[in-house]
């Protein structure tokens, strides 16, 4: 099962990720949204698309922009559509 850990808090955990480019995406069904702040960072790949931000905030400490999505992916990205992956300090284990 893998988990994504941040602040002493888990904030996502499943056994279905999907890995893209050495990345866990996890379904949004895992993801404590409580944690969770959509954030205004954007950024485009040519192959997955556009993805939107979010920062996580445990216990009063913010991590700004520290997860994605990819809420409309191209085609060759759809498998990670509705999933939430993570980075800036978030340890995600397996």
């Amino acid at each position: 099962m893998a988990k994504a850990v941040w602040n002493n808090a888990v904030i996502a955990e499943s056994d279905e990720t999907v890995m893209v480019e050495g990345n866990h995406y996890f379904p949004k069904d895992s993801v404590k949204a409580e944690y969770l702040t959509a954030s205004a960072m954007s950024t485009s790949c040519p192959w997955k698309g556009t993805a939107s931000y979010f920062s996580i905030t445990v216990d009063g400490d913010r991590n700004d922009d520290a997860a994605w999505t990819y809420p409309e992916p191209k085609a060759k990205a759809e498998n990670i559509r509705d999933h939430v992956a993570f980075w800036r300090g978030v340890t995600v284990t397996d």
